[in-house]
């Protein structure tokens, strides 16, 4: 055997290389996830699995106290990270240490661990936390509505720096456990299945969990008091509807609405497949807003929303989420077409069901209400830019894409499309370009160009090519009849005006 010398020098760079990277080799995570719509919103550095939130609050203070655990992976050698909080923090550890916090700008904490973290470290995170979350102000507003019996966080792009700390970005979905502890008397409403219930000193303590992964702003948390619903679904997933005491007027349509959420889902299971989740139902609490939103498992209504009676449109529109911007979540908000223009189609689909307008009724409509000057037209569905995200647009000149492609590949290959996606992509998250090539792949033909012109082109496609699409039976506007469906629609139009 030949034995080679090593020189001291070598011998020492060797040892070198043995030795673990020092401190000077580790970096912060990013204060961004690097969203271009929302800079600020996640964070870089790490991958959160799970949210163990253990909360109390006092409806008549508005004072929320929590301790968030969160179980993460590191994803790059890390010697301080940010989570996105608006609240007070008064400690914060991390892998059972005590760890140094600050905050900074409006929703950034960061925390800097007694030692760095190398890249694939699995880290626990423990904060404690306490404050008024309606008093908390992000870009000028809270998304913490106070309800003349509690207090309510639902709100889009953004809701969860009011009241928990989280990397706040749809890129980073987790399992979840939220459990309240409220005045006995008072109800805690969240999302996924109620584990358990009980009572102690005069306050309740109500345990659920979401065990399917989660983007934060689709992690709720309602606080009054509430009629309660319960069933199960014919495939036995519990059911869960509740309802403020004091909605007033509007309480039957409510009733009426959300009532039909098991008929809605399993209608919608024919159209994009096996419900994804662990849970079903619907909350409305007595809030002023007027919107909705697809909270996962248990979508928000705002009261407004039944103002002129019964609107199963709106349910719809929420429970289809659940496939299409729940379980498929957005790459970037930028792609908040894989999400509305869904749901919005979704609407045209339960018309034809219940034969008040088709599907292509309703876009033949659509089009010809929108000559080519209206301002419709400019906003691009496929990248609408922030101050757009949530026009009108977006919702029908994106059902308009949906009808355009239905036209293009056919009844089959369209069916196979709307139920695969949502099956190749679940519990994860997609771009619309995503969508664009599995299209194809499916009906094995070229759609580049179609959607380009539906959901790109900041510009009315001409008359010729809609009908060549098979959108336009007129290019005189206002030709087309109305549906019967679309008063109902439209009432929906405010949906996600937050």
């Amino acid at each position: 055997m030949h034995r080679r010398l090593i020189a001291p020098g070598a011998l020492a760079a060797s040892l070198l290389l043995a030795i673990p990277a020092s401190a000077a080799d580790f970096s912060p995570g990013a204060p961004g996830i690097g969203d271009p719509y929302y800079p600020a919103s996640g964070n870089g550095g790490y991958d959160v699995s799970h949210y163990d939130l253990r909360l109390k609050y006092q409806p008549k203070t508005d004072l929320l106290e929590g301790t968030a655990t969160l179980n993460a992976t590191t994803t790059q050698d890390l010697s301080r990270f940010n989570l996105d909080l608006g609240l007070k923090v008064s400690e914060v550890r991390v892998n059972g240490k005590k760890a140094a916090f600050k905050k900074s700008g409006e929703q950034e904490l960061e925390i800097t661990p007694a030692a760095g973290l190398p890249k694939g470290t699995p880290i626990t995170v423990v904060v404690r936390y306490a404050g008024k979350p309606s008093e908390v102000k992000i870009n000028g507003f809270t998304a913490w509505a106070r309800t003349p019996d509690g207090g309510v966080a639902a709100q889009e792009p953004d809701s969860a720096a009011w009241w928990f700390p989280s990397n706040d970005h749809p890129l980073d979905k987790a399992t979840y456990d939220v459990s309240v502890s409220v005045p006995d008397g008072s109800q805690a409403i969240s999302n996924g299945v109620l584990q358990s219930q009980s009572s102690k000193l005069g306050w309740t303590r109500f345990n659920w969990r979401s065990n399917k992964p989660q983007a934060s702003y689709l992690t709720t948390l309602a606080v009054g008091k509430f009629d309660i619903t319960t069933d199960k679904t014919a495939d036995g997933l519990p059911v869960l509807n509740a309802y403020s005491k004091d909605l007033g007027d509007n309480a039957g349509a409510a009733r009426a609405s959300i009532e039909r959420s098991v008929e809605v889902t399993e209608w919608l299971e024919t159209v994009f497949g096996k419900y994804p989740f662990n849970a079903l139902g619907g909350y409305v609490p007595n809030v002023t807003s007027g919107f909705a939103l697809e909270t996962q498992t248990r979508p928000f209504y705002s009261p407004k929303q039944f103002a002129n009676g019964a609107n199963v449109s709106v349910v719809v529109h929420e429970l289809a989420h659940q496939w299409y911007g729940d379980s498929v979540s957005v790459d970037g908000w930028k792609d908040i077409w894989v999400n509305e223009g869904f749901a919005r189609y979704s609407q045209w689909l339960w018309s034809e069901k219940e034969g008040e307008g088709t599907a292509q009724e309703l876009a033949d409509y659509v089009y010809a209400q929108h000559p080519a000057d209206d301002p419709f037209w400019k906003v691009k569905p496929g990248d609408p830019g922030p101050e757009n995200q949530f026009d009108i647009a977006v919702y029908d000149r994106g059902a308009l894409a949906l009808q355009a492609l239905r036209n293009e590949v056919g009844e089959k290959s369209f069916s196979a499309i709307l139920k695969g996606w949502p099956k190749e992509h679940a519990y994860g998250n997609a771009k619309v370009s995503d969508f664009v090539k599995y299209a194809e792949k499916v009906s094995k033909k070229p759609l580049a160009s179609l959607f380009d012109a539906w959901l790109f082109q900041p510009s009315r496609p001409d008359a010729p090519a809609a009908k060549a699409a098979g959108i336009a039976r007129s290019a005189a506007a206002g030709s087309t009849a109305e549906p019967k469906s679309w008063k109902s629609i439209a009432a929906t139009n405010g949906v996600h005006d937050h």
